[in-house]
């Protein structure tokens, strides 16, 4: 037999595969050494343990949002707009892979890193994340203590935060200003997003809105988006527990929240 001689065959077709799954059906195969003392590249090993933690917590969030389960191949992507954020993705997982890019439609550049990891792969699924997730994702099997980085890494990966000052459009006096903080949770989930405004509202009672995104130009057969809004005062109660200081994050978005807490004197 030459090499190759197998390309093509199953089990069903070849009684020699059949033989050689056979003996290997049942069996459970164990590393004897060590994958830190291997000698090979450990770009593709995930160092950060496979359980609950601040950490963990934080990069579930950003999987359920900007990240993907690749279907039939256990392979994990993470894309993002912002280069440092798949940098934080990588660094907190301790993987050594590469941040790649690609133009985007709207002339922008999208980040993007991918690897496989069946172990990763199968403990994200085992907490809630499915593939193809976007429009069925439900619940997150996050312990109420690591809500909090969880919900940090879902607002960094399809959320945002809202603070502008405008002037009053009154006659009364020409110094009259408001400023608004929203802070928005979005997703094509709204299943996902009733799980998560009951799970903050029995953790900060603060229960926000829950509504459908209202598109100006609607295309046929598009899928609705919803949001999840908190208005000023909610988003002072949750943002600090959001971000609390030296959490990993997205830097911008962080800055939006300690530049009104300093204005304000929070």
């Amino acid at each position: 037999m030459g090499k190759g001689w197998a390309k093509g065959l199953t089990a069903a077709t070849d009684p020699r595969i059949a033989r050689a799954a056979a003996a290997h059906r049942g069996k459970i195969y164990e590393r004897r050494t060590p994958i830190e003392l291997c000698r090979w590249n450990l770009a593709g090993y995930t160092t950060l343990p496979l359980s609950w933690s601040d950490e963990m917590a934080y990069v579930v969030g950003l999987t359920a949002t900007d990240g993907c389960l690749v279907t039939g191949r256990r392979a994990i992507n993470f894309k993002s707009g912002d280069r440092a954020l798949v940098e934080t993705y990588l660094r907190l997982l301790g993987r050594k892979n590469r941040v790649k890019s690609h133009p985007t439609e709207s002339g922008g550049v999208a980040y993007y890193t991918q690897f496989h990891d069946s172990r990763l792969y199968e403990w994200f699924r085992s907490v809630g994340l499915t593939p193809r997730k976007s429009l069925t994702i439900g619940a997150l099997s996050a312990p109420n203590e690591f809500l909090m980085p969880l919900a940090r890494g879902l607002l960094d990966g399809d959320g945002t935060i809202l603070n502008k000052v405008y002037r009053a459009d009154t006659g009364r006096r020409s110094d009259y200003y408001w400023e608004y903080l929203t802070t928005r949770f979005i997703s094509g989930s709204r299943r996902h997003l009733a799980w998560l405004q009951s799970r903050l509202a029995t953790t900060t009672r603060q229960m926000g809105i829950l509504s459908e995104v209202k598109r100006k130009n609607p295309l046929p057969k598009r899928h609705p988006m919803y949001k999840l809004e908190f208005g000023k005062r909610s988003s002072v109660v949750l943002l600090p527990l959001i971000y609390p200081p030296g959490a990993p994050c997205l830097e911008r978005k962080r800055e939006i929240w300690e530049n009104y807490a300093r204005r304000h004197r929070l």
